[in-house]
């Protein structure tokens, strides 16, 4: 005969955990911390400051963005928030940005936002227009086009160009390795348009590199001001890949941004 909990389907051993993880969630316990990656990274970009959240006693997911449409891409966030008992700060680096930003709409347990080198979008905005808004980003000479079977084109950066593009603040042994194992992304998830500007209820907070070729320093300084940023930081010859060069401070801006609920 079957064990019991062999003919338990596995769908209802997920309901089973979930339902216990809620019920374990003590009341005042620190926020769990999601980390969201964008565009020509993935999720091992954040190993550091995960190293440092997890030493100061915060529970990290590191989320795998999948890189394909903001609203999908969006959806698959916020099932993960869903499925966190208690209190969520969310974090996005560059695209991730526009997507913790759809993410946290319908979500009441996700208390703050971090933009690291991320945007912050107004409805109607995209990834393309706010690149474009202010001079300064050298992005599109950089990429390489993927053609994909359904119309669409998935978009790297060019392996030799990556360091200067992406990371020039990060020494080049591992920005080779970045490089390497960069997930593109598609150029729908790129111009499609934000529907969901929960910045203007939830507190944010905002880092970025006075050096960034993929966001301009002075796109990433407006729309800090324009969500009154509860605080922004500007790290002077920081790359876009901040989370990588600097961990300490990206760390920092979470823990203050976690502390202050």
């Amino acid at each position: 005969m079957r064990k019991p909990f062999q003919a338990l389907s596995f769908a209802a051993v997920l309901a089973l955990s979930g339902a216990a993880a809620a019920q374990a969630a003590p009341q005042g316990e620190k926020p769990t911390i999601i980390l969201v990656h964008g565009a020509f990274a993935d999720s091992s970009g954040w190993n550091d400051v995960v190293s440092r959240l997890n030493r100061d006693g915060y529970r990290v997911v590191a989320a795998a963005n999948p890189l394909r449409a903001l609203g999908s891409d969006a959806a698959t966030v916020s099932a993960l928030v869903k499925s966190i008992p208690g209190s969520v700060i969310l974090v996005g680096h560059s695209y991730g940005g526009e997507v913790i930003t759809e993410a946290a709409n319908g979500n009441g347990n996700v208390e703050a936002l971090v933009y690291v080198a991320g945007f912050l979008p107004e409805a109607g905005e995209s990834a393309l227009s706010l690149s474009g808004k202010f001079p300064g980003a050298t992005l599109a000479p950089a990429l390489a086009p993927v053609a994909l079977p359904d119309g669409d084109e998935d978009f790297y950066i060019q392996p030799a160009k990556f360091q200067a593009q992406f990371a020039a603040d990060v020494p080049a042994a591992k920005a080779a390795l970045m490089a390497a194992t960069q997930r593109p992304v598609t150029g729908r998830a790129l111009s499609d348009m934000a529907t969901a500007p929960t910045w203007k209820r939830l507190p944010s907070y905002v880092i970025y590199g006075s050096a960034d070729r993929n966001i301009p320093a002075e796109t990433q300084r407006f729309m800090a001001e324009r969500a009154h940023a509860r605080k922004t930081v500007a790290v002077e010859g920081g790359s876009h890949a901040l989370m990588v060069s600097h961990p300490d401070k990206v760390a920092a801006l979470i823990e203050d941004a976690a502390s202050a609920r």
